[in-house]
C-alpha cells in the first residue's frame, strides 16, 4: 500500500494569523473574547475556550472591558460601528483577502455598481462581505445568478459588481463569469478566491484522480473542507471526510493500493497528526510514490517547518502595512517584518503604493532573530538583485534603458535607472564638450549601459551619447528615404549666419535662406527667427549625394500682399503709419510688407508744395482706399477723401439747409 501526502495540508496564512493573534491576546494576559468561533474547527474553538478565551455571538453580550478579536471570516460595517460605540478594544482577525473583499465592494456601490456576492448565503465570510453593503445580492449557484440576470432588460444593462466567497471553486467562478458575460453589458468581474484555496483545491484534484481512496481532514462546518471533499469526489469513488483521528474507520481503507491524505485550511497540525498516526498502523507512509524512503507525516510535517537564514531569499504573504514596517507571513514561526526603507530603492515610494495586504511577494532575509522570534527582510534588495540582472542583460544587447539625471559631479552625471546608480562621464552626455551639464539635472533620459560590475561598490557605467547618435542616424534615414520637394517639417533653429538659418528638421540640418525666411526684405535672419525657435519649414530642394536641403519658411498663406486683399477693399478707411516722403507725395505701411501712396493731391483738402508741410514720417493717420492695382501691387490712398464730405453728405446737408 501506497499513501501520498497533499503539501498544502494544514493552516492557510489567514487561519494561521488569525490563531496566532488570539494566542498572543493570552499571552498578553488580556480578558479575550470571540465574535463567533475564530475559525471553523471546533477543537481549536474548544482549546481557546479550556483558555479562558470566549466564544460571544452578540456585540451586546461582551463584558465590559475585554478585547474583542474578530473572527477570521471578518463582520460587516455595523458590527465594527457597534465595537466602536461600546468603546471596547478590538484585535482584527480578520484574513487580508476577505478584508480586501470588504474594500473592494465598498468602493464598487460607492461608484454607482450593484454588488453581486457569489457563496454561500449562511456562511460568515459572505455574511460579513454582505454587510459592507447597502443592497447586496447573494446567489449559491451559478442558476441562481442566470435567472436573476435574464429576468429582464433592465438587469442586463445594470452596472454590476462580482465578487466570490474566498472558499469558492475555480468551476464555480468560471461559470458564473461565463454567464455574466454573456447576458450583461456592464458588468466587472473579479477573482477573489484565495490563491491558497485554489491550490489546495488543485491539488486535492490532481491526488484524487491518481488515487483509489481519500482522506479529508476537517471540521465538518469548514466550507473549504467540504469543497474539498466534493471535489476529491469527482475524481475518486471512495472519499472520507474525518474529523479526526478517532473518525477514521481503517477497514474501509483496507485493499487501496494507494491513498491520498489531504486536510482542510483550518484544520490544526496535532488532528492530522493523529490522523498520521493511525495511518501508520496500516503502512509507513511515502511522500511519493518514487521515493525509496520512507518517513511518517509527522516527519514530514517537522521538515516543513522552515527555517532562515540571512541571506535567503523567501516568499511571503503582506499582512499588515504599519506607520514603520510591512509585516509579511512567511509561513514559519518567526514574524516577518520589512522597515520602510527597505521597501523600496526610491524615497519617494510609500508602501501602499506597491503593496497591498495579501500579496504574495519574494524578499530578502535581513536578519534572524530566534530569540525574539523576528525577521527583518527587504524587499529592495530583491527588487536590486533583478534590477542588476536587467542591467547586465541590457549592456550585454546593448539595449536603452530609461533614466533620470540626479546629480552632477565634476567628471559627467549621474542617472538613476531603476533604483540603481549610474555614472555617465561628460563625454557620454550628448552634451557639447565644455557645455554646461546643469541643464541635464532632473530630466528624462535613454541611455546605454557601457559598463556593469557588481562588486562591492556596485559600478555601473552608462552613455546617454550613444543612444542620442543611434536615434539621429535612425532619423535621417528616415528622412532621406521619404524626403520630397514640398514636403513639411516641423524644425528646430538651431544657428544662424548672415545669408540663412539652419534649421534641425528631426536627425538632419537644412537650410533656409535669407530670402526665403520673409516676404519682407530683411537684413539678418535674426529679425525674423532665434536660435531654438521651433518653426514649420517646407522642402524646396534636396541633394542626397551632398546631403544638402534647402527648406521655405515663408509662405503663400505669410505673402502681406494676399493677407492685404482678403481683408481690404477700396472705398475702406484704414489707419495707416507714413513711412516715407517723396516730392510727388508719401508712401504709408497699411500692415506690415504693404504700402500704399498717398499723392500730394490726396494729402489736404487744399493746395500744398510738399508732403512735409503736412505730414512727416512716423505720423498715424486715416486714409482711404481709391484705388488699387492688383497686376502691379499699387495701392492709391486719400486723405483728403476721409476729411472731405461725399457726395451724399453734401446733398444731405443741403436738403438740411433748405428745410430749416
Amino acid at each position: 500500500m501506497e499513501i501520498r501526502v497533499a503539501e498544502t495540508a494544514g493552516f492557510c496564512f489567514g487561519v494561521k494569523r488569525a490563531v496566532e493573534l488570539v494566542e498572543q491576546t493570552i499571552r498578553e494576559g488580556k480578558q479575550a473574547v470571540t465574535l463567533g468561533p475564530i475559525i471553523h474547527n471546533r477543537h481549536v474553538v474548544q482549546h481557546f475556550n479550556d483558555l479562558g478565551v470566549r466564544e460571544i455571538a452578540d456585540v451586546d453580550a461582551i463584558p465590559d472591558g475585554s478585547t474583542v478579536i474578530i473572527r477570521s471570516h471578518g463582520v460587516g460595517r455595523a458590527v465594527y460601528e457597534q465595537l466602536a460605540q461600546r468603546g471596547l478594544s478590538v484585535v482584527d482577525a480578520t484574513c487580508p483577502f476577505v478584508s480586501r473583499i470588504h474594500e473592494l465592494v465598498r468602493k464598487g456601490e460607492a461608484q454607482g455598481r450593484q454588488p453581486v456576492i457569489i457563496g454561500t448565503r449562511a456562511h460568515p465570510e459572505v455574511a460579513a462581505i454582505a454587510g459592507w453593503c447597502r443592497h447586496p445580492l447573494v446567489f449559491e449557484t451559478p442558476e441562481e445568478l442566470e435567472i436573476y440576470l435574464t429576468s429582464s432588460p433592465e438587469i442586463a444593462a445594470k452596472p454590476l459588481f462580482l465578487v466570490f466567497q474566498t472558499t469558492s471553486t475555480q468551476f464555480l467562478h468560471k461559470k458564473c463569469a461565463e454567464i455574466s458575460k454573456k447576458v450583461c453589458t456592464n458588468c466587472e468581474i473579479f477573482d477573489t478566491i484565495c490563491k491558497a484555496t485554489e491550490d489546495r483545491q488543485s491539488e486535492a484534484a490532481a491526488l484524487a484522480a491518481s488515487c483509489e481512496a481519500m482522506v479529508v481532514v476537517g471540521d465538518r462546518t469548514s466550507s473549504n473542507t467540504g469543497k474539498l471533499a466534493a471535489i476529491c469526489r469527482q475524481h475518486c469513488e471512495r472519499v472520507f471526510l474525518v474529523d479526526n483521528a478517532s473518525e477514521l474507520d481503517l477497514s474501509e481503507l483496507s485493499g487501496a493500493a494507494r491513498i491520498g491524505i489531504t486536510a482542510g485550511a483550518s484544520t490544526p497540525a496535532w488532528i492530522i497528526k493523529e490522523v498520521n498516526q493511525t495511518m501508520d498502523e496500516i503502512k509507513e507512509i511515502k511522500t511519493t510514490a518514487d521515493t525509496a524512503t520512507e518517513e511518517s507525516f509527522e516527519a514530514m510535517l517537522d521538515a516543513s517547518i522552515k527555517t532562515l537564514n540571512t541571506g535567503d531569499r523567501v516568499t511571503g504573504i503582506v499582512t499588515s502595512i504599519g506607520n514603520t514596517e510591512v509585516q509579511v507571513d512567511l509561513g514559519t514561526k518567526h514574524a516577518g517584518y520589512i522597515p520602510y526603507d527597505e521597501v523600496s530603492a526610491d524615497p519617494n515610494v510609500k508602501p501602499e503604493d506597491v503593496l497591498k495586504v495579501g500579496d504574495e511577494i519574494k524578499v530578502f532575509v535581513v536578519r534572524v532573530n530566534d530569540q525574539e522570534g523576528t525577521v527583518q527582510l527587504s524587499k529592495k534588495k530583491i527588487d536590486g538583485e533583478k534590477v542588476w540582472d536587467e542591467l547586465e542583460e541590457a549592456c550585454e544587447n546593448k539595449t536603452p534603458m530609461e533614466a533620470v539625471i540626479t546629480d552632477i559631479n565634476k567628471g559627467g552625471l549621474v542617472a538613476n535607472v531603476k533604483g540603481i546608480r549610474v555614472f555617465v562621464p561628460a563625454s557620454a552626455s550628448g552634451v557639447a564638450r565644455g557645455g554646461n551639464l546643469e541643464v541635464m539635472r532632473g530630466k528624462n533620459v535613454r541611455l546605454r549601459i557601457t559598463e556593469v560590475n557588481r562588486g562591492a561598490r556596485g559600478r555601473v557605467v552608462g552613455s546617454i551619447r550613444d543612444v542620442l547618435n543611434e536615434e539621429r542616424k535612425a532619423a535621417q534615414e528616415k528622412i532621406w528615404s521619404e524626403i520630397e520637394i514640398g514636403k513639411k517639417y516641423h524644425g528646430k533653429v538651431k544657428s544662424l549666419t548672415s545669408y540663412g538659418a539652419f534649421v534641425d528638421v528631426g536627425g538632419v540640418d537644412g537650410m533656409v535662406h535669407v530670402s526665403e525666411l520673409s516676404w519682407n526684405r530683411i537684413k539678418n535672419p535674426a529679425e525674423v527667427v532665434k536660435v531654438g525657435d521651433e518653426i514649420d519649414v517646407y522642402v524646396i530642394n534636396f541633394d542626397p549625394e551632398k546631403k544638402k536641403i534647402s527648406l521655405g519658411y515663408k509662405t503663400a498663406e505669410m505673402n502681406p500682399w494676399s493677407q492685404f486683399t482678403a481683408k481690404f477693399n477700396v472705398g475702406d478707411v484704414v489707419p495707416v503709419k507714413v513711412v516715407k516722403m517723396m516730392t510727388f507725395g508719401a508712401f504709408a505701411e497699411i500692415i506690415p510688407g504693404v504700402d500704399g501712396l498717398i499723392h500730394i493731391s490726396q494729402i489736404a483738402n487744399r493746395r500744398i508744395n510738399k508732403p512735409e508741410d503736412v505730414l512727416s514720417v512716423g505720423q498715424e493717420v486715416n486714409v482711404k482706399i481709391i484705388g488699387i492695382d492688383a497686376e502691379n501691387k499699387r495701392i492709391s490712398l486719400s486723405i483728403r477723401a476721409v476729411e472731405e464730405p461725399t457726395v451724399e453728405e453734401q446733398e444731405e446737408a443741403l436738403a438740411e439747409e433748405d428745410a430749416e
